[in-house]
């Protein structure tokens, strides 16, 4: 079992292999948030059998607690192998909160969070759009990369919308401007075929303008227009408004996850 705050080219391609037969047996889909991997913005604990991936944890930092996201190859669990995963991990948690993020129904995980202490922390939509967004487009509104001196204003942004905030700007942030004066901010990634949009905050004080639909309509519309064949966002299961948002402008949920609050992650004891 390897730690690597940054995963090799090698470790990637065995990544996609690994994903391929999970999801065959399982369904559905891993959050494994593979364009944070190769930009060396998460770290991954991981499994080898000879040169098959047989198990694999990321951790990754999106400016709250830590989320743990993984899964065992079908051919290898019911051997402790999850278990060993997350206890890695744990142990080097130092006792602070972290959040294992479990596929939606999946008993096997939900018995691994309550056995490490964990409670449901909240669940969320995984939602999926293919159709570029028909709409107006207001003038007043642009979308821009974000530039230093917008750190600030950005953090507050996230802040006021997801309660924390990371403490650099990262390189995909976007922010979006209204009449000049700046409105709200995203992510945009790109992961093979899928555009991804994360951080979607618009201004508590201009929400109800019009301001997240427009630019989701233009985000999305030049993401498939540039190549990707879908995008992707994940909203909170308590968030209506913005389940509404994204469903209206086109987006269709097709999978869901919760997070399991594991408060306790120091007392995991290490192996003799």
């Amino acid at each position: 079992m390897l730690t690597r705050r940054r995963l090799s080219d090698t470790d990637l391609a065995a990544l996609d292999q690994f994903e391929r037969r999970v999801v065959a047996v399982d369904g559905g889909r891993l959050k494994l948030e593979k364009a944070v991997l190769r930009e060396g913005a998460a770290e991954g604990v991981l499994s080898y059998d000879g040169d098959r991936l047989v198990g694999f944890l990321g951790v990754y930092g999106f400016g709250g607690e830590p989320e743990l996201v993984g899964a065992v190859d079908p051919a290898f669990r019911r051997r402790g192998l999850g278990s060993a995963l997350l206890d890695n991990v744990l142990r080097s948690a130092r006792g602070g909160r972290v959040l294992l993020v479990v596929p939606v129904g999946s008993t096997g995980g939900e018995v691994l969070a309550r056995s490490r202490g964990g409670t449901h922390h909240h669940s969320e939509h995984a939602l999926v759009l293919s159709v570029p967004p028909e709409g107006p487009h207001n003038p007043l509104i642009a979308v821009r990369p974000a530039r230093p001196d917008d750190a600030v204003s950005v953090a507050s942004l996230l802040h006021a919308a997801f309660g924390h905030a990371a403490d650099q700007l990262a390189a995909d942030t976007l922010v979006v401007e209204h009449d000049g004066v700046l409105a709200g901010t995203l992510r945009l990634t790109r992961d093979g075929d899928t555009a991804g949009i994360y951080g979607f905050a618009v201004d508590p004080h201009r929400q109800g303008e019009g301001i997240g639909r427009d630019v989701l309509r233009r985000v999305c519309g030049e993401a498939l227009a540039g190549g990707a064949k879908r995008v992707a966002l994940e909203v909170a299961v308590d968030n209506p408004h913005a389940l509404r948002l994204y469903t209206s402008t086109g987006f269709v949920p097709v999978a869901g996850e919760d997070y399991w609050s594991l408060s306790d992650a120091g007392s995991v004891a290490a192996p003799e």
